[in-house]
């Protein structure tokens, strides 16, 4: 099959039975590590304005599944169709320790089309929803882990993002900041994007659109 990820190019999207365009498609992604394949043949729909969750136990194949989605790993099979724009938060920060975090919201802002004055008050907006008031001179790599996770979070999100990929972004958060972590994922639900969250936190669950689980067994019994 033919893998497609048109992350910044935009696209027309495709109704869904809802009438909500489809977002992000992805379909029968195969990902194989040598000789053991983590990825069997797995599909993802997820529509604007819905809020998708991907559960498994450790090496199941989460974080591969996303890089997939995000056009930073190649499948083995199947294909990935993203309609708009797309922001991506990895699992480890993978922030620069030499900028400031302002710096970071004007470099990662003007590469998506901002002026630097908009993404810098942009990033500190998206920054106060997480509980965390941006200091200037602070460099990055002098941040405590969580603030650099919430460093990473807001950077997926400026520029308007229509699909955010968020993999595990709330490691070294506090248990305020985790439920602001997930009040801003249901304002951007409200804002008809969609959000594809890799998590381990099974309580939130039942607040999501859909569930991928991706743990052997369940990928077997979906075939």
């Amino acid at each position: 099959m033919r893998y497609s990820a048109q992350a910044e190019q935009q696209l027309g999207g495709v109704p869904g039975p809802s009438g909500r365009d489809v977002l992000l498609h992805a379909h029968g992604i195969v990902k194989s590590y040598g000789r053991r394949r983590v990825l069997n043949g797995v599909d993802l729909v997820v529509r604007a304005g819905e809020v998708a969750a991907i559960v498994g136990s450790n090496g199941a194949g989460k974080s591969s599944m996303l890089k997939i989605c995000a056009g930073l790993l190649a499948p083995d099979a199947g294909r990935v169709t993203i309609s708009g724009r797309l922001g991506y938060c990895p699992q480890n920060a993978g922030v620069m320790g030499f900028l400031t975090p302002r710096e970071h919201f004007t470099l990662f802002g003007t590469g998506r089309g901002m002026g630097g004055r908009d993404a810098d008050r942009r990033g500190r907006e998206l920054a106060s929803k997480l509980d965390w008031s941006v200091s200037r001179g602070t460099l990055s790599k002098d941040l405590s882990g969580g603030t650099r996770q919430k460093l990473n979070v807001v950077l997926s999100a400026l520029g308007d993002p229509d699909v955010l990929l968020l993999d595990e972004p709330y490691q070294g958060f506090d248990r305020g900041s985790y439920v602001d972590f997930w009040q801003n994922v249901w304002g951007w639900r409200d804002q008809g994007k969609a959000v594809v969250v890799v998590t381990h936190m099974l309580n939130q669950l039942d607040q999501v659109d859909h569930v991928l689980d991706l743990s052997p067994r369940k990928q077997e019994a979906a075939r």
